[in-house]
């Protein structure tokens, strides 16, 4: 019988429950509280040790009856027939050889089943006169004995504390003697390793603080633990092969992606996230899902310093220096650190630089990658600042940081209040009310700044809010400059004594100066020339030293990143001060001239709002003008998006103005792209006039229109999106589930999803208040895609009601707990996607359902793909997120008996043992990376009739060498191929 057959039926489920016999049903604890002695395999089994439940005789009955369940059924036995008693007995003798290894449990998991067999053959007595085939199946029967006593070992409970106790006495003693060594014999590897300590502490301290803008108030600390702060914001974005990605944590992003472009609005997060990162990565213990990142050395690279003067951005090992780090690295310490794939690079602030030069920082950003292979990139922008095809060649994921949920705003609520002292208690209920029912300052407060300066405010004058962005900024700048101080009885500490009105002068001078030169930080003794320069127009009374170092500590609004260099707390208040400094001054020409830049597109807007009408009608009709004279459609879409955004900050627009910009708005929609329905979303509920209803739209304008409003996350744009909840396009349906997560759960489950065709649609679940509002709506889909933040509570309520057909079900952690899905019936395809070290079984899986399609994670089962066997229906597999195959997973793959459709990379083929032959298989889907080897293919699938081709570089697959194959009748590529001529006419080849 054929070796892969012999497995198959040794793994069948019957088994298991044989062998368990052998060991006790009780275990130890993990050895702490006792004597310090390991947990002996005598002391497991059950025909040995004081609680012996098997004598020696049961033990042989045992393994007979173990032998008569692997030759049950159809086709030949194992071995010939009259052999089965001396087989049963050789098998006793090699089981009970078990409690004669002097070794423990975790030895004993470590040596692994073909090293444990090896080891009990060797212990027994040596079978005599068995033929060849008899042999072959006791090594078989031995080694999957050997796999599932091992197996019941790791599933114990005490096994993982021993395990971890044994890792960490090992990892301890190892670690001593390195460092042994190392004082010893000093060299590039101590060095590095001391170093590392000291900069990871380093990196800790210095981003393990989070600044929360307005809690500096009386007595309250302006800033909180970076673990106690930090609030986790949900991203959602396109992956680089343009097809949309699932929402999902935005800190957990490089956990699923290497290479990520982060967007996100000012105040958003961004630069919160970066440090965020760092820290998880540097300190010690790593927070809830954070361990990808263990062992990773971060480097923050914030691109407003790297370019202050225009530098050439550095290399590696000028990082540290870039960006003022204080410590001195060994020599090569960086390049070392990213050969290795060890890195973390964290670049942000891609809008924070001049438009001019970030084509120079993409390029930087190319060959940094195209040197350090396997590290994690993250940069971050603001959404316009670059295309959506920006990095996309270079492999990174498009995110956008999604505005902050309603439960997240009240978090941040919470926390925000117990951080300004008990003064502040009084306020929290208020202002949360306040937040549920008060429609424009809920707008508001969407993002970690825009939510410190309410809570701020709303403390601050004692529970009234100013209405309005302009107004919210106008009250922030009146508690910062002028109330804080006198409030907190500071009196005149730099010896200045200034008003609101002079202070907002002077520093207004320095934000109009940065943006008029593209720059976020300005050199200290440039800032304090600007300051100098303007002071005897405001007060004659203070020196001009004294006053730039009063607004630079006691105005609120200021910092010293650097010793030399001087910014903004946030860029919107430099964005707000420059937009009052252009208007002051009626720089109306510097505005328009900048109309197509992202960085002045919020200097725009609030220029809007400061100015009086005449002067918003003169702007307004200006950057109509501009857009006239835009040379391509993108500029002109950026230009009169952004004019229609500014309506909603001036103060009084004439009708006949507003009707223009309206009318030329209407005329670049609907949409005609993903990137410009990105770009009108950027415009916020005012667009939402502009698009048209589902009678007026073709669907792929309507998929386009949706698309758009589906990024406006205020609730106006719920009414417009249910219009579409009938729509019988799926692409619209899907769009519509997709963008659940960016509402309020009951309201947009009320008005879109339960009214939502559900023929061929997957719903999109991301979390347990959207799995409970389905079933509160009665709705029971039958095809789900269930991400990881769902609980295995939730996520068993939900599988047990709905019983779908169709499943892609995301888990997390280091084991997946898939056992809600046993109770499946009606299951025909599955994916599964899990991290790289996340374990999972097979026996999870439900035998019973018509499970036709699978497709793995990173991570294949536990048992193998040979326990894929159990799964009766199986005929498609996908594997192409798994590792590279090797021969032993080839094996196993060929001994599953009804696969005919397999989907696997171009890798995968170069682990395929010589002369294995898939003659079942007759449909192949391979992915390459380079150009394809298509000569292999004839050999191992010798009756292909179907070959689809998914490339992921330029390479040009040569198809001449399929020309043997008289059975192939179609071929597809979403690329170039040759030789298609060498197939003759009866084989069809096509694009995708």
């Amino acid at each position: 019988m054929e070796p892969a057959l012999i497995g198959t039926r040794l793994a069948s489920a019957a088994i298991g429950p044989l062998l368990r016999k052998l060991l006790v049903s009780e275990a130890p604890g993990a050895g702490l509280t006792g004597p310090d002695r390991p947990v002996r395999l005598a002391s497991l089994l059950s025909f040995r040790g004081e609680k012996r439940t098997l004598t020696e005789k049961d033990v042989r009955k045992l393994a007979a009856t173990l032998v008569d369940r692997t030759c049950e059924g159809p086709g030949e036995r194992p071995f010939p027939a009259d052999e089965a008693e001396a087989v049963a007995g050789a098998l006793a003798a090699n089981l009970l050889a078990l409690g004669d290894l002097d070794m423990d449990d975790v030895q004993a998991v470590h040596l692994g089943h073909q090293a444990l067999a090896r080891r009990l053959r060797a212990a027994a007595p040596a079978p005599d006169g068995l033929s060849a085939d008899s042999v072959h199946y006791l090594e078989t029967a031995t080694e999957w004995a050997c796999r599932h006593v091992l197996e019941f070992f790791t599933r114990r409970p005490s096994f993982v504390p021993r395990t971890l106790v044994e890792q960490t006495r090992g990892q301890a003693a190892l670690s001593a003697k390195l460092d042994t060594m190392a004082a010893a014999h000093p060299g590039p590897l101590a060095e590095d390793a001391a170093f590392e300590r000291r900069y990871l502490a380093h990196l800790a301290k210095k981003h393990g603080r989070l600044t929360i803008y307005g809690i500096d108030l009386r007595d309250s600390s302006p800033e909180w633990p970076l673990d106690v702060a930090y609030l986790s914001l949900e991203a959602t974005g396109r992956d680089p092969h343009d097809h949309a990605t699932a929402p999902g944590r935005a800190d957990l992003a490089l956990a699923r992606h290497d290479r990520v472009l982060l967007r996100g609005l000012a105040g958003s997060g961004k630069t919160t996230l970066v440090q965020w990162l760092a820290v998880s990565a540097a300190a010690p213990g790593a927070a809830d899902g954070m361990a990808h990142l263990h062992g990773r050395v971060p480097f923050v690279l914030p691109l407003r310093t790297l370019t202050r003067h225009g530098e050439r951005l550095p290399v590696p090992d000028r990082f540290l220096a870039a960006t003022g780090c204080p410590l001195t690295p060994p020599d090569g310490w960086a390049d070392r650190v990213l050969a290795a794939g060890r890195g973390l690079v964290l670049v942000d602030g891609i809008d924070e630089i001049p438009e001019a030069e970030r084509g120079r920082a993409r390029d930087w950003l190319r060959d940094l990658t195209g040197a350090y292979e396997g590290n994690r990139w993250l940069v971050t922008s603001r959404p316009t600042a670059v295309d959506g095809d920006w990095l996309a060649r270079d492999g990174f994921t498009e995110l956008t940081l999604s505005p902050m949920t309603r439960a997240g705003v009240a978090t941040f609520v919470r926390r925000w209040h117990r951080a300004a002292g008990p003064g502040a208690a009084p306020y929290e209920q208020p202002l949360l009310d306040a937040l549920r029912s008060d429609s424009p300052v809920a707008q508001l407060a969407t993002n970690p700044l825009m939510c410190g300066l309410v809570c701020a405010l709303h403390r601050d004058r004692h529970g009234y809010l100013p209405r309005g962005r302009k107004a919210l900024y106008e009250a922030a700048l009146a508690m910062l400059l002028s109330r804080r101080d006198r409030e907190r009885d500071m009196g005149t500490p730099y010896g200045v004594t200034l008003d609101e009105a002079p202070q907002i002068q002077l520093i207004q001078r320095l934000a109009y100066w940065l943006t008029r030169n593209g720059r976020t930080e300005i050199d200290r003794a440039r800032a304090e020339a600007i300051v100098a320069e303007a002071v005897p127009a405001v007060t004659a009374e203070c020196p001009p030293g004294q006053v730039f170092t009063h607004l630079l500590h006691r105005s609120g609004l200021l910092r010293e990143p650097t010793a030399d260099t001087v910014d903004f707390v946030h860029r919107t208040f430099q964005d707000y001060l420059a937009a009052k400094a252009l208007v002051d001054n009626w720089d109306i020409g510097v505005l328009v001239e900048h109309a197509s830049d992202d960085q002045w597109e919020d200097v725009i807007r609030m220029a809007l709002g400061h100015a009086r009408p005449r002067e918003c009608a003169e702007i307004l009709r200006e950057l109509l003008r501009t857009a006239d004279t835009a040379e391509d459609r993108a500029t002109r879409l950026r230009v009169l998006v952004l004019a229609a955004t500014a309506l909603e900050h001036a103060t009084e627009v004439a009708p006949e103005v507003r009707a223009e910009i309206l009318a030329r708005t209407a005329e670049i929609v609907p949409p005609r792209s993903f990137d410009e329905a990105r770009q009108l979303a950027a415009g916020g509920p005012a667009v939402l006039r502009l698009l048209g209803g589902p009678g007026e739209l073709d669907e792929r304008s309507a998929s386009y229109s949706v698309t758009a409003a589906s990024h406006i996350t205020a609730e106006a744009a719920v009414p417009y999106l249910a219009r579409f909840a009938g729509h019988p396009s799926l692409m619209i349906r899907s769009q519509l589930i997709h963008a659940w997560s960016r509402y309020d759960t009951r309201l947009y489950g009320e008005e879109i999803v339960a009214r939502l065709d559900p023929t061929d649609l997957r719903y999109t679940v991301a979390d347990d208040e959207q799995a409970d509002e389905l079933l509160r709506l009665g709705l029971r889909p039958s095809r789900l895609e269930i991400h990881g933040e769902l609980s295995d509570e939730a996520l068993t309520r939900l599988l047990g009601a709905c019983d779908p057909v169709t499943l892609r079900l995301r888990r997390h952690g280091a084991r997946a707990d898939l056992s809600a899905l046993s109770a499946l019936t009606r299951l025909a395809s599955l994916a599964l996607e899990t991290g790289g070290d996340t374990a999972w079984s097979v026996a999870d899986l439900p035998a019973s359902a018509p499970l036709a399609h699978v497709e793995l994670p990173e991570s294949l089962p536990e048992e193998g793909l040979g326990g894929l066997a159990r799964l009766g229906s199986l005929t498609s597999l996908e594997l192409l997120r798994t590792e590279p195959l090797n021969a032993g997973t080839w094996r196993d793959l060929a001994a599953l008996p009804a696969v005919h459709t397999l989907s696997l990379t171009e890798t995968d083929l170069r682990g395929r043992p010589a002369h294995l032959v898939l003659d079942r298989v007759r449909a192949v889907r391979l992915a390459y990376y380079d150009v394809p080897a298509l000569d292999e293919l004839p050999r191992i699938f010798p009756f292909l009739e179907r070959l689809d081709l998914h490339g992921e570089s330029g390479g040009v697959p040569d198809l001449a060498p399929l020309a043997v194959l008289s059975s192939l009748r179609h071929v597809r590529a979403d690329g170039a191929v040759t030789g298609a001529e060498a197939l003759g006419p009866s084989v069809w080849v096509g694009r995708f």
